[in-house]
């Protein structure tokens, strides 16, 4: 993750305490304890240095990635909002001719704030857990699957949870399976960057259960896509993620479909492979193939990690009714119910419709980073209703 662009985190470190020393250090500090005032800078610069060298996208121990991360949350980027705040207090003195820089004291009063959201979001907010629950109406979906209870759960990252955190996985596992539902569905990404993430939590996902029993697709992070290794190395562990899947019981669809029958009555549940943008994300997605030999008179539930891939291809096709997806985690954080992520006009969050056609996007379950504040993780009941 570092390694990707580490020019961003040294900027990010260092402007601010160039700044800081500009203004006002130098003016006001003798030379020691302007020392002093750069030594945490100094030493968050050599530890975004010893991260470059890790060729995965998170290390084997992503521990170090964590606290790495919860030190730029509490001193660079509340030193980033003072600077903000006190360069917009200087503009505004210069163009009105005045003395006091109100944006000095802002920037202070954001310092408490920032501190409060980061270590909020990383010590409380990622362990909480919403039942969202959700009614879907069709006129196409047949009689005998009225009232028809799915139960969406995705962006697991179960590598994010160290052993003495699995009571978190064990909670959201027990709230999924105490729905008694007719279906389970997972919208992909299972594990961080490599198969091993689900080993010590195998235990746990095997204790999912439905009437019609559990189906899945796979997510970028499912595809060993990040991992600083050859292809052949990443195919072998992708092949090695999906069989740990097999083994759990799930249905794994790949670019599949199945149906599910009510008497004689049915509705298709497809899966196609994770369809991002083809640079950063996976393109595999095939909705041809996956939806082979499905008719448009046929009720179609999609699966597909990637929203953006809806637009893309699955409204394009027109042959799925509902389609559900993850991948946003509605970006870990919102305030006051508002996410950044609302100013792309993307798809990221709830409820999506075009035509006869309607999309789903969770917040997800958990993340790459244990990080949650005011996007809490969710496991989402969806009720289906005939009209």
């Amino acid at each position: 993750m570092i390694a990707r662009a580490p020019y961003i985190f040294l900027l990010l470190i260092l402007i601010p305490d160039i700044y800081l020393d500009l203004h006002y250090w130098r003016h006001k500090l003798p030379v020691g304890r302007r020392v002093v005032r750069w030594i945490p800078s100094i030493l968050l610069v050599a530890y975004t240095l010893m991260l470059t060298y890790e060729a995965n996208f998170i290390p084997d121990n992503p521990t170090i990635l964590y606290i790495y991360l919860l030190l730029l949350g509490l001193i660079a980027v509340p030193k980033v909002g003072y600077m903000v705040l006190s360069g917009l207090g200087l503009s505004v003195c210069k163009l009105f001719h005045r003395k006091k820089n109100y944006g000095n004291l802002l920037g202070l009063l954001i310092v408490p704030v920032i501190w409060y959201i980061v270590l909020n979001g990383s010590f409380i907010g990622f362990k909480k857990l919403e039942v969202n629950h959700q009614t879907y109406t069709s006129e196409a979906l047949p009689k005998a699957f009225n009232g028809y209870k799915i139960v969406l759960f995705s962006d697991a990252h179960v590598g994010s949870y160290t052993i003495k955190d699995q009571w978190i996985l064990q909670k959201a596992i027990d709230s999924i399976n105490s729905q008694k539902a007719d279906i389970i569905v997972f919208a992909g990404d299972l594990q961080n960057i490599q198969p091993q993430d689900l080993y010590p939590h195998m235990d746990i996902l095997n204790k999912l259960k439905a009437k019609d029993g559990v189906f899945s697709v796979l997510g970028n992070h499912d595809y060993a896509y990040y991992l600083g290794c050859d292809d052949a190395m990443k195919t072998a562990n992708c092949r090695e993620t999906v069989s740990l899947e097999r083994q759990l019981g799930w249905t794994l669809l790949r670019n599949e479909s199945q149906s599910i029958e009510r008497g004689k009555e049915h509705i298709i549940i497809a899966g196609m492979e994770n369809d991002g943008d083809g640079k950063k994300f996976p393109q595999k997605g095939d909705i041809n193939k996956t939806l082979t030999n499905t008719t448009d008179k046929e009720f179609v539930l999609m699966l597909e990690h990637d929203p953006s891939a809806w637009r893309r291809k699955i409204i394009p096709d027109g042959r799925s009714q509902l389609t559900l997806s993850g991948h946003t985690h509605k970006m870990q954080f919102s305030i006051f119910g508002w996410c950044p992520m609302a100013l792309t006009g993307k798809e990221y969050s709830g409820w999506y419709r075009e035509g006869g056609q309607s999309l789903f996007v969770t917040a997800g379950l958990g993340g790459l980073i244990p990080f949650r504040f005011g996007a809490t993780g969710e496991i989402v009941v969806i009720t289906l209703k005939a009209q």
